[in-house]
């Protein structure tokens, strides 16, 4: 009997203590995932690799991935019926994987991707998209990457300056690039690196108040200040098939989008500790090859409004001390 209390015991304090990081990141689910709603599925066949969004209240706009051509589908946000097709280019695309939104109803569309690491230049699409199916005369920006090739799925677009910054993707951190205020029509635009970020960065988003920036990977979302990119917080996604696509919508809502036929979109509410103010105001210094990958801190910053995880974690404490305190001795 008491070596079975005693195993009982030791049991407890062994689960207590595994328990212990689940409950100081206090997860909303429980897998530690938020809690997500579908909003809308796309209806429309040819929407089949979601791999951007941009969420303009009562529309949608997305892009395909590679092998689609130079198109922006525009989708009711209640329906998720395909409203208008815009075609941008005259042109073929190479690899299509970004779109963000820009001042006065524009649109922004990056033909980013680069899969091989072949690509000497990058183009970057400004456009208004249509109101009904057809084309549309757009502005057409290269960039060039001042240390090779870059594969990138991410572009944003500063809501105050209008400013472009550009992330790459590489399972080492991403690395954030920033256009010149000046774009040039004619020539090649070159990036300026100043940020690095955590995770493979497969789309972003800026917020509303343009002073946080939200940056998505396959599994989780994570919440950086502006200018200086200081990371806030960061929190797992809802599964999904192959999620790609984050939006931010003027009214703060938080919309996820996934590749595949017929996929649904998805509304998440962030915490609010991940847009409140950096604890460390300073620009992280830019991943090298030669860096480990990071793992996303899945615990928000020590705050007086998060005194119930402190709580939780206490709570296990105690339970563990009491169970220590009162398993059996072996005699000697």
């Amino acid at each position: 009997m008491r070596a079975r209390t005693e195993r009982g015991l030791r049991r407890l304090v062994v689960t207590g203590l595994v328990a212990l990081p689940a409950l100081a990141a206090a997860p909303a689910q429980a897998d530690g995932r938020l809690h997500a709603h579908p909003v809308l599925s796309f209806t429309d066949p040819r929407v089949i690799e979601s791999s951007g969004l941009v969420d303009a209240g009562r529309l949608l706009f997305t892009i395909n991935d590679s092998g689609d051509g130079p198109y922006v589908y525009a989708v009711d946000s209640r329906t998720g019926v395909t409203t208008a097709v815009t075609t941008y280019s005259r042109d073929d695309v190479t690899d299509v994987e970004a779109i963000a939104p820009g001042r006065r109803g524009t649109l922004w569309v990056g033909d980013l991707g680069d899969n091989r690491g072949d690509r000497d230049e990058v183009d970057v699409y400004r456009l208004r998209p249509a109101d009904r199916t057809g084309a549309v005369v757009s502005t057409r920006y290269r960039f060039r990457y001042p240390d090779g090739a870059r594969d990138a799925e991410t572009l944003l677009v500063d809501p105050r300056s209008g400013r472009l910054l550009v992330v790459s993707k590489s399972v080492f951190g991403g690395t954030v690039y920033r256009a010149p205020a000046r774009l040039d029509p004619t020539g090649v635009n070159r990036l300026h690196p100043f940020a690095g970020v955590e995770g493979l960065v497969t789309d972003g988003a800026f917020f509303p108040d343009g002073k946080h920036v939200v940056l998505r990977t396959y599994d989780s979302a994570s919440t950086y200040s502006y200018p200086d990119f200081a990371l806030v917080g960061t929190a797992r996604l809802p599964d999904q098939d192959q999620g790609e696509g984050i939006a931010v919508g003027s009214d703060g809502r938080v919309l996820l989008s996934s590749e595949g036929l017929h996929s649904t979109v998805l509304q998440v509410t962030l915490p609010a500790w991940m847009t409140r103010p950096a604890a460390v105001q300073s620009a992280p210094v830019p991943p090298t090859p030669s860096a480990r990958p990071r793992t996303a801190d899945l615990d928000p910053p020590s705050t007086a409004g998060d005194w119930w995880r402190a709580a939780a974690v206490g709570a296990v404490l105690l339970a563990v001390g009491v169970a220590g305190a009162r398993l059996p001795r072996r005699p000697r």
